[in-house]
């Protein structure tokens, strides 16, 4: 149990360093998908074995509700 403390401890670390590589902005990580959401590009970038993966054409569009 331990580990996956320390993994989720890592993660949050990590993630506070992260940005899209588009708009420069903040990630939200969506556990149930495993994904980075860049809100502002509309993309969720994929997380392949805890390393996620910042490359734009890996990403997938995703639908935006904000219309700001």
């Amino acid at each position: 149990m331990s580990s996956s403390t320390e993994t989720i401890f890592l993660d949050k670390v990590l993630l506070g360093f992260l940005v899209c590589p588009i708009t420069k902005s903040k990630l939200l990580y969506n556990i149930k998908s495993n994904e980075l959401i860049s809100e502002k590009a509309g993309l969720a970038f994929p997380i392949i074995n805890g390393v996620p993966i910042l490359i734009i054409e890996e990403a997938r569009s995703i639908k935006s509700d904000n219309t700001k």
